[in-house]
């Protein structure tokens, strides 16, 4: 793994064990390489073809949740922050309120402000989309609300009861929803990933869905996401900027298309194994750890833990990696409500795993 150019394995010393940035240290998925280097030794390396991948998403979407967009409300993008950003773009002006559930992506926040809007944080309560404070910025003026299901960093996923209390909030008073459902396909069992717009509520059928094979397959390098538009929505969709399509790679493209056509039994392999892992963490914590909080995802190969008890201030992943190199990535970097948190990813081997842990135990004992 140290032989990866990509910035996790990049960033640090290599005495430092990169647990930080969400790429996983899996192979390529075979149906993606083979995709690639047919490209490649084709020379395939001009400019992408945007009609390839709605189609395919959409497939995939009614074969895994039973949710077919269509492809004409597909627009193709360089990457899900980017699609979040044009979204609010559309449905908010300057100055607006957009809420967030906080800790939230660090990407969101500095977007949200670089737009000139306003963030209004919703903490999170126990892991879970506060429903009551949602609805007091909601009855407060917020024009949008930038959801993230399954969520990063606490690995929820909201359940179908509390995603149509979300929508019956954001019809009442007049709010539009977007969506980051990048980590949908990483959702375990015992839970249920439920895009957003294929609810049967007004505010569902006017919103937008960010989506991509990045998370799931390691392909976010090669840039390609997409920006899905529910019904409501499609008329949002021409006042978008029409060279969008021109900044995805035609490799994210192509590694897309073979991802959600081909890539569906790499995918429950994967699964199978993060699910290993989330487990097998929760016992290494107990063993060597117990004061810190952790809760196993929904979703995602995210970890969200909770080290306030250790007495390490509010940006533990600091000692952690000044006194055990093992690099988290530092919870206030997700908002206030991330100090004294670290994010863990557990997408490796099982002996990193177990080596992070005693890395962090060494750190604080």
């Amino acid at each position: 793994m140290a032989a990866r150019r990509s910035l996790k394995w990049r960033e640090y010393p290599p005495d430092v064990l990169p647990m930080w940035l969400a790429e996983t240290d899996t192979p390529l998925a075979p149906p993606i390489r083979a995709a690639l280097a047919a490209a490649l030794d084709r020379g395939d390396t001009g400019y992408a073809y945007h009609a390839d991948l709605p189609g395919a998403f959409a497939e995939f979407a009614a074969r895994r949740y039973g949710w077919r967009p269509d492809p004409a409300r597909i627009t193709l993008v360089s990457d899900v922050t980017q699609a979040i950003t044009e979204s609010i773009r559309l449905v908010t002006e300057p100055g607006d309120r957009v809420v967030l559930d906080t800790p939230a992506y660090p990407a969101f926040l500095s977007q949200l402000q670089a737009l000139g809007r306003c963030v209004v944080e919703n903490p999170m309560v126990d892991g879970r989309i506060h429903l009551t404070g949602l609805e007091g910025a909601f009855a407060a003026g917020a024009r949008a609300y930038l959801m993230c299901n399954p969520h990063n960093p606490t690995g929820t996923v909201a359940d179908i009861e509390t995603l149509y209390a979300i929508a019956e909030l954001a019809h009442r008073y007049g709010v539009r929803v977007v969506v980051d459902e990048v980590h949908g396909p990483l959702t375990y069992p015992g839970a249920v990933h439920v895009p957003f717009a294929m609810l049967d509520a007004e505010a569902a059928d006017r919103s937008f869905v960010a989506v991509s094979a990045s998370k799931a397959w390691n392909v976010a390098g090669l840039k390609a996401a997409l920006l899905v538009a529910a019904p409501g929505a499609a008329a949002d969709l021409h006042r978008l900027p029409p060279e969008l399509w021109v900044s995805a790679g035609i490799f994210g493209v192509m590694a897309g298309v073979a991802a959600f056509s081909h890539g569906e039994p790499w995918l429950d392999e994967l699964l199978a194994g993060l699910d290993e892992n989330r487990k097998l963490l929760a016992d290494e914590l107990n063993r060597e750890l117990p004061r810190i909080g952790y809760r196993p995802p929904d979703a995602t190969y995210l970890a969200w833990l909770d080290c306030r008890a250790l007495g390490l201030g509010d940006d533990p992943a600091a000692a952690f990696l000044e006194r055990g190199r093992v690099a988290l990535s530092p919870g206030p970097l997700y908002g206030p409500a991330g100090r004294g948190f670290v994010r863990l990813n557990l997408a490796t081997s099982a002996d990193r795993v177990r080596e992070a842990v005693a890395r962090m135990a060494r750190a604080v004992n």
